[in-house]
């Protein structure tokens, strides 16, 4: 049974202060400059101020906090003629990812399947259980967005200990976990019970405190939505989302199974450039490659380095043969293995509904075009015996 509690602007600062003070890390989305561009993105909150939780969708997910793009799985030396092995720790330092997006809390629950599959993957498994995850509903879903599509929604509460909701000039949090339970009971000034009403001494003041992250009055901008105008807003945000795509994914896996040499395939493998910007910002990708580096004469580490299926060299084999020779093969597999493969494997779609593959694709190549399309085919005989209604 989950309860909800309230917290108000000048409250949610103190409490992500006292948490950096204490030792944990804290994670959420902040502006960072890239490229002459202004971005949000997920990294370490060093000032409070830099939180953005009324922005855009971070440009990269936050698989990277639980899968680093590299990372050492063991380091060695030689020794007296000796190789010995220096182990990397599996625990880590307690964090606080906050303000995640739904669609990126939920990714990494349905990535622990295969984490956890034949082998437990301890740095993995060691990331999640110091991390507690507190997603933040969100409201600012685009064209790219189609999370409703593949089972999630803006409103989410897949894979979070907990679902913050801005209500008035505060926040609602939904303590969905004993990891929330225990932030919560760790700062037991800040958080009060959920009630109908305004907000505590900020609403009785008519005043918010200056600079609280994401209070637009205190920046100059406009003045905070009230509880109605918000739950407006994020239900709006849903049908928004509903739009952008509508399709039926058993149908969709269905016709994967048995489409293999379809010429789709060919059609779009045209277009893709085989960069890998999708796999790098989705988060659910999560193909990597083992090398050991040679650091010294004596000594060096074995690396877990990111990669995709979507480059030419992912299935070359030793002996020059490459059984995905061309872009579309390469395409197919990564659309097949997330709407086919992994959930025949895991009963999980391999995908959220982030949007972010769409937004960074060079070539233009949009995934809810491509998935409409095949929901097109996958239902045509059905649509047929209707006569060819929808």
């Amino acid at each position: 049974m989950t309860t909800t509690v309230r917290l108000d602007q000048a409250g949610l600062r103190t409490l992500l202060q006292e948490l950096a003070a204490s030792g944990t890390r804290v994670v959420g989305p902040v502006r960072a400059k890239n490229l002459g561009r202004e971005l949000v993105e997920y990294g370490l909150l060093e000032n409070v101020d830099d939180l953005v939780l009324d922005g855009p969708p971070p440009a990269r997910s936050a698989k990277e906090l639980f899968l680093p793009a590299t990372e050492a799985l063991m380091c060695w030396h030689c020794k007296k003629g000796r190789v010995e092995i220096d182990e990397v720790p599996t625990s880590f330092p307690p964090t606080l990812l906050f303000g995640a997006r739904p669609c990126d809390a939920a990714a990494a629950e349905i990535l622990d399947r295969v984490m956890g599959w034949d082998y437990k993957d301890e740095l993995w498994f060691g990331r999640r259980a110091a991390t507690t995850v507190i997603a933040l509903s969100c409201s600012g879903g685009d064209k790219s967005c189609f999370c409703t599509a593949v089972g999630l929604s803006p409103s989410s509460t897949r894979g979070a200990d907990g679902l913050l909701t801005p209500v008035g000039k505060g926040y609602e949090l939904e303590v969905l976990t004993p990891k929330a339970e225990a932030l919560v009971a760790a700062h037991p000034k800040l958080f009060r019970a959920a009630k109908a009403g305004k907000d505590s001494s900020e609403a009785k003041s008519g005043k918010a405190k200056k600079g609280a992250p994401g209070d637009a009055d205190a920046k100059g901008g406009k003045a905070p939505k009230d509880e109605a105008a918000q739950a407006a807003e994020r239900a709006a945000t849903t049908e928004r989302v509903k739009g952008n795509l509508d399709v039926n994914v058993a149908a969709i896996r269905s016709w994967l199974e048995t489409h293999f040499e379809h010429p789709l395939w060919s059609k779009l493998g045209v277009r893709c450039h085989g960069c890998g910007a999708c796999a790098a910002v989705c988060p659910t990708c999560h193909c990597f490659d083992i090398m050991d580096e040679l650091e010294g004469v004596d000594h060096g580490t074995r690396r877990r380095n990111w990669d995709t299926c979507q480059t030419s060299l992912f299935t070359v084999h030793g002996s020059g043969h490459n059984p995905r020779r061309d872009q579309g093969a390469r395409l197919r597999q990564r659309v097949t293995h997330k709407f086919a493969t992994y959930p025949k494997k895991f009963g999980e779609t391999l995908c959220t509904g982030c949007g972010r593959c769409i937004r960074a694709c060079a070539a233009g190549m949009d995934l809810i075009e491509v998935l409409g399309e095949i929901d097109g085919m996958a239902r045509a005989p059905e649509r047929a015996e209707r006569g060819g209604n929808p």
